[in-house]
């Protein structure tokens, strides 16, 4: 598997590096600054003359609203357990567990690039906060937004579903992605570079050594084989 794929997984990092070098090495992050202050304004300058747009993006950012996001993704992925036998429900457990352990180290991982800074509704002076203007404690801002994690989380879990359940589940995730993405870009909590540059360089490098490999498979096969009795099968034994 790892023949087959070096010269993607090669590639794949090669994009990776010179995507974040491109925005690590100009002064002042060069055009990427300037592209992420234009997103932002664009939004930002609207939130006091579009009602509709100033709650829908309050409320998509309110903490609670979490929930939908992970609701949609469960929602997706229980559409594919339901057509499994036991056998593959305990498979599609051990995958979840798999998923989650690597959301977890390469979310750790990316805050390991020796870049920082605040989000635009911080870097900014006198803009526009959509928790101020609505009284919705949504998340407007963020002290350290570089790379985005919860980006970061939403497109490991499309490729996820790219890797073991195929081209449509991913076409399903990467919808997800964009709806439960762009609110946080929309708000103001995050740079689009943030995202763009920072969750993607992070999963370009290290997923594609997870995935492309059978590393990913040999963590899936360690939690089928020592899972808890309950989601195992009488064929198990």
């Amino acid at each position: 598997m790892l023949k087959k794929h070096l010269p993607l997984i090669l590639l794949l990092n090669v994009t990776g590096i010179v995507l974040y070098l491109s925005w690590h090495l100009p002064a002042g992050h060069g055009a990427w600054f300037t592209l992420d202050k234009d997103i932002f304004f664009w939004f930002n300058d609207r939130l006091t003359s579009n009602k509709p747009l100033l709650w829908t993006i309050a409320i998509t950012n309110f903490r609670a609203f979490d929930v939908v996001s992970l609701l949609a993704m469960g929602g997706l992925y229980y559409s594919y357990w339901r057509q499994q036998t036991a056998q593959g429900r305990r498979r599609m457990f051990a995958i979840g567990i798999t998923m989650l352990i690597t959301a977890v180290v390469l979310n750790q991982l990316g805050h390991l690039l020796p870049d920082s800074r605040p989000s635009p509704t911080k870097f900014f002076a006198h803009v526009n906060h959509a928790a101020e203007l609505t009284g919705i404690p949504a998340k407007d801002s963020s002290a350290d937004s570089f790379p985005g994690d919860h980006g970061m989380m939403l497109i490991i879990f499309a490729c996820f579903m790219w890797r073991y359940f195929g081209l449509r589940a991913f076409a399903i995730s990467a919808v997800i992605v964009l709806v439960f993405g762009l609110p946080r870009l929309m708000i103001g909590a995050h740079w689009f570079s943030d995202i763009a540059v920072g969750s993607m360089s992070v999963v370009l490098v290290c997923l594609s050594w997870w995935l492309l490999t059978p590393a990913s498979d040999w963590l899936l096969k360690l939690v089928y084989r020592y899972q808890p009795y309950k989601f195992q099968t009488t064929n198990d034994h």
